[in-house]
C-alpha cells in the first residue's frame, strides 16, 4: 500500500525543468519560490518579482539574508549580476503586457476547467488577492503548484472549485508531488507520474476527472 508523504521538492524540481534560457518566470509566494533553486545547470532563466525586481537568483544562505532585498511574499532573494530594480507601475505593465513567459502560483484548489483558488478561505482573514490575479491573465503559461492532498485526504485537484476564484480557464499546467498534469479539454491529462505513486493510485486519489496519457511515464 503506497502511504502518501509530502514532498515539495519534487514539485520545485520537475517544474524548473519547463524552462529555457531566456524565459521570463515570475515565481508566487511560498513553495513556487522553491523553483529557482533547481534550474538546471546550463539554462539562465530571468526571475522576476512583482513587487519591482528582475534578476533575481537562488534564495541565500542562511545568515547572508539581505532585510533590504525581498521579493513580493516579503521572502529574502539575492539578485544576480544585470539585475535591476524598478516600481510597481513598470512591473505590472512588463506582466499585463504579455512579457512574463511562465507564472508559477500556489493553490488552495485547481479544477479540471483551469481555475484556480488560491487568495482566500471565507470566513479567514486574507490581505487580498495580490497579483496573482495579473499575472495568471498576463503570462503566456500559467503553472500551479501545490501538494495533491489536504491534510483531510482530499485532492487539491478538484472537479469545480469550491472556493473563490482568482481566475476562470487560465491554468495550463499542474504539477502536485504525485504528478505532471496538462489541463485542458475539461480534464486533468497525467503526462508524468512520481515514484512510488502509480496512475492507477493517482487516479484514485483525485476528485476530479484524471485522462491518463498514452505516453505517460514515470519521471526521473
Amino acid at each position: 500500500m503506497i502511504e502518501y508523504v509530502e514532498n515539495k521538492q519534487i514539485i520545485a524540481r520537475r517544474i524548473a525543468r519547463f524552462f529555457k534560457s531566456g524565459d521570463v518566470v515570475n515565481l508566487g509566494i511560498g513553495l513556487p519560490t522553491m523553483v529557482g533553486n533547481f534550474v538546471p545547470e546550463g539554462v539562465t532563466v530571468i526571475l522576476q518579482s512583482e513587487n519591482g525586481l528582475m534578476g533575481l537568483g537562488p534564495a541565500p544562505e542562511k545568515g547572508h539574508e539581505d532585510k533590504d532585498l525581498t521579493n513580493a511574499g516579503g521572502m529574502p532573494v539575492t539578485v544576480l549580476t544585470g539585475g535591476c530594480f524598478f516600481d510597481s507601475a513598470t512591473s505590472f505593465g512588463i506582466i499585463r503586457g504579455g512579457h512574463v513567459d511562465f507564472t508559477v502560483l500556489g493553490v488552495l484548489e485547481v479544477d479540471q476547467e483551469g481555475n484556480l483558488a488560491n487568495y482566500k478561505i471565507p470566513g479567514k482573514m486574507v490581505p487580498g488577492m495580490g497579483g496573482a490575479m495579473d499575472l495568471v491573465a498576463g503570462s503566456k503559461k500559467v503553472i500551479t503548484a501545490t501538494t495533491h492532498l489536504e491534510k483531510s485526504g482530499t485532492s487539491k485537484l478538484r472537479t469545480r472549485c469550491a472556493l473563490p476564484l482568482t481566475a476562470a480557464h487560465e491554468v495550463d499546467i499542474v504539477v502536485t508531488d504525485v504528478g505532471y498534469f496538462d489541463v485542458h479539454d475539461g480534464a486533468f491529462h497525467l503526462r508524468e507520474y512520481f515514484a512510488p505513486y502509480t496512475p492507477e493510485w493517482i487516479v484514485e486519489h483525485t476528485n476530479a476527472t484524471v485522462v491518463v496519457d498514452p505516453g505517460c511515464f514515470e519521471f526521473a
